[in-house]
């Protein structure tokens, strides 16, 4: 069994910001399917076969919270958790799906990393960089909680397209093995 958690913020103001690429990622992984509430777990929680879909609601900084309290409900191990992120050190467009890399700050993956006492876990790091040269766009928190473009929208679909194919694929190698 695989926990798949996406990091993001809660309520209507983040839905569409750069900063909630992990949530956006697990919405798409879920299609129709709907989440349940779990008060407990402080997440909105879906179950798909071998998979545990997840969207915290303990905002960005503390995610860790969550992920630990549903690792430990489900007993799972930190092999079997994914943590899907945005980051900034990557160009929009592109990911990577690594282990133990991760951006230079990003305070949700320290919150789980903090909980979790360990930073092995894989990651899907969702690239969310599109600012142009000479351009202001504040600092790099404003830029992450700022909303996406229609444009940037659909080119991130694509691009979660591509990344839900090559985690699929990633996962059932690790199954079989």
């Amino acid at each position: 069994m695989y926990l798949i958690v996406g990091l993001g913020n809660p309520g209507e103001n983040y839905e569409k910001t750069r900063h909630n690429a992990g949530f956006l990622f697990i919405n798409k992984l879920a299609g129709k399917d709907k989440f349940e509430v779990d008060r407990k777990q402080e997440a909105e929680v879906m179950k798909r076969g071998k998979l545990i879909l997840v969207k915290p609601f303990t905002f960005m900084n503390d995610s860790g919270r969550s992920v630990r309290k549903i690792m430990d409900f489900y007993k799972l191990s930190v092999e079997n958790v994914v943590v899907v992120h945005d980051d900034l050190d990557i160009a929009f467009g592109e990911f990577k799906i690594q282990k133990e890399v991760g951006p230079k700050v990003h305070n949700g993956l320290k919150s789980v990393e903090q909980y979790l006492g360990r930073n092995d876990f894989l990651r899907v790091r969702i690239g969310i960089d599109n600012r142009q040269p000479g351009m202001s766009y504040g600092t790099g928190a404003d830029y992450v909680l700022s909303k996406m473009s229609k444009e940037e929208l659909k080119e991130l679909d694509g691009v979660m397209d591509e990344a839900i194919k090559e985690l699929t694929e990633t996962l059932a190698m690790n199954i079989k093995s």
